[in-house]
């Protein structure tokens, strides 16, 4: 977005969401100072900076904390908080460390490993991996079989869709049998899936699960703010390997749309328009398309490839997210809207592409001393 672009939007801020913007970043100050530091900082001045040169800046001899409008207002709020963290962690090397060093400098970098913290020089989320690397060779085979899968015939794009996941599956087992090991702050990274939600519906918990289930990430719902609206809401975060994101950064859109997409055919062909049967029916299209992967993962355990899970992408998530709390919800209804969406679901074949550069533009670096 242009820099006119993110004048026009920051005008359209009123005193009232400014306020209430102020407030939410202190609470996240707050949050952050409670679950990664144990409280051990004094609050700072909170600032919003007009410039577009950082997304953020501690300030050691002003006390003060600035973070990017721009970021604010134009970026999802999932990313304004790892520059929080980021900037947070400057403040506890220069206040409680009390040591000299370059701006990311080896205290800084270690408690932002130690801490799950994203210490590089950079708000986006994860590192790309090189071309020739198993990873990202891994891939671009992966989007050459779902392309297959997109074929018009029945057997060949469940064979194509069906080869995508056992190729991951090896992929994944490969790596965790490697004797070979990178740092683990270099491993893993993390991604932010669709738009901040003020509600999260089953159908929305039942595609987290099946990320987490068949696809080799680990995930929680984060909430997040929107201050265009000066409303709360949720996002799903996932943290694994490169190719582990990508993988299920397609399939979360790949189902969203493709959910959305077989309830309109079902709603035109049986005029059912209400709220809660579509409810019903998402919920029953990702209970549906669960099942198939349950029966794939059983024929591959039947094949020997059996993956368990190793230590380092629990431990990465659990520096990440030292606090989290379950919460049990309700579901939709099971009705004919809801069987029907399960049949559908178990019809779905994963295909198309999985587009390298279907995310949104990552912001800029942050800058040195930020």
């Amino acid at each position: 977005m242009s820099a006119r672009n993110g004048g026009e939007t920051a005008a359209r801020l009123s005193v009232e969401l400014e306020a209430k913007l102020a407030k939410r970043l202190l609470y996240e100050w707050n949050a952050i100072n409670y679950t990664y530091f144990k409280e051990a900082l004094r609050q700072p001045v909170l600032r919003l900076s007009d410039t577009r040169q950082r997304l953020g800046q501690w300030h050691g001899e002003l006390r003060s904390l600035e973070v990017s409008r721009t970021l604010v207002l134009e970026r999802p709020w999932a990313e304004v908080v790892e520059v929080l963290k980021h900037e947070v962690a400057h403040q506890f090397v220069d206040e409680c460390l009390a040591v000299e060093e370059t701006a990311h400098g080896p205290a800084f970098r270690s408690v932002c490993e130690r801490l799950g913290i994203d210490g590089r020089a950079t708000a986006s989320p994860v590192a790309g991996e090189p071309d020739d690397d198993p990873a990202t060779r891994t891939v671009a085979r992966i989007r050459k079989l779902l392309a297959l899968a997109q074929s018009p015939n029945q057997h060949e794009a469940e064979a194509a869709a069906t080869a995508a996941r056992r190729l991951m599956l090896k992929f994944n087992i490969e790596v965790d049998q490697s004797e070979t090991r990178e740092p683990e702050g270099r491993r893993y990274g993390y991604r932010h899936l669709g738009r901040p939600s003020g509600r999260i519906f089953e159908h929305d918990r039942r595609l987290a699960v099946i990320l987490t289930t068949y696809f080799f990430v680990e995930g929680l719902w984060i909430p997040v703010y929107r201050p265009l609206e000066g409303k709360r809401g949720s996002v799903f975060e996932i943290c694994g390997l490169e190719a582990n994101l990508i993988m299920a950064e397609h399939v979360h859109a790949f189902l969203t749309a493709t959910a959305a997409r077989l309830w309109s055919e079902y709603k035109r062909e049986t005029g059912r328009s209400s709220n809660r049967d579509r409810q019903a029916f998402l919920a029953g299209v990702m209970k549906g398309f669960a099942a198939k992967l349950a029966a794939q993962s059983v024929q591959f355990q039947e094949q020997g490839l059996i993956w368990v899970p190793g230590a380092e992408l629990g431990a990465y998530f659990r520096r990440r997210y030292p606090r989290v709390q379950t919460v049990r919800r309700g579901g939709a209804r099971r009705n004919e809207a809801y069987s029907e969406g399960h049949r559908a679901g178990r019809d779905i074949v994963l295909s198309k592409p999985v587009e390298s550069g279907s995310s949104k533009a990552r912001p800029k670096a942050l800058r040195s001393g930020g």
